[in-house]
Order: structure tokens, then sequence, then C-alpha cells
């Protein structure tokens, strides 16, 4: 899996994930979307990294929530607008991502530079605060 940054679209799953989403009826990405959260929060002890960088792209999510600090760059988003997710995907999304970054997540412990962690970490944390502000 390459990993160019520390942003939740910055990896080759995550970027694959989000451009599938384009293809895809409203029914087939939230049943994409809800797949790539259930796998997470399912993973047992140890999440594995493309299923951690598709459950991180509940940025998706969080940044359809009116007031969210997430904002979804139009060059790191999907290439067409995604329809009005339903609210129900915001406590998923918020679990997957708090798996996400528990001790033994591959995308948690992947990452070389302390810096780097660093910030995909508060990424990641942002983004869970939005969920859990809006539900």
């Amino acid at each position: 899996m390459g990993t160019w940054g520390t942003g939740p679209f910055d990896s080759d799953m995550a970027a694959d994930f989000v451009d599938g989403l384009a293809g895809m009826s409203t029914e087939q990405g939230i049943e994409a979307m809800t797949r790539a959260f259930q796998r997470v929060v399912d993973s047992g002890s140890r999440v594995d990294g493309g299923d951690g960088a598709k459950a991180v792209a509940a940025a998706l999510v969080a940044g359809q929530i009116p007031g969210s600090q997430v904002v979804i760059d139009p060059d790191d988003g999907p290439s067409e607008p995604l329809p009005v997710l339903p609210i129900s995907l915001r406590p998923e999304a918020g679990q997957a991502l708090r798996r996400v970054l528990q001790d033994g997540s591959e995308p948690a412990e992947g990452w070389v530079e302390t810096t780097e962690a660093e910030e995909w970490r508060a990424t990641v944390k942002a983004i869970t605060r939005a969920l859990d502000v809006a539900h």
C-alpha cells in the first residue's frame, strides 16, 4: 500500500475506495462504506492497513455534517459529489475509527516518522470527534 501523506485519502487503498464510490448508486455506496466500517470493527486484535485506510474514508461522512471542521479537499475526495449520506452511518464510522487508532492497528503503527504519525492521529481524531458530536 502506497501512502504519500497523512490525510484521510493519502494512500492507494483509500483513494481507490473513494474513486470506486463514484461509479456506485447511493445504495451501493452506503453498503460499501458500511462494509468497510464493519470489517474494521469485526477485525479482532489487529486492524489491517487496507481496511483501516478505507475506514478513514469516514471523512466523507464527517465532511457532510453541518458545521463540521472536516473539510474534504476537492483534489483528494470523490470525483463526483456524493449524495447526502445517512446519519445512521456516523456511529459506525466513529466506532471504526476508534479501532483504527488503537494499539495493534496496522494503520496506527505503520508510520516511520513520528511527526507524520502524530499528524495522522490528529486528523483521524478530528474526524472521530466530528462524528461523535453529530450523533
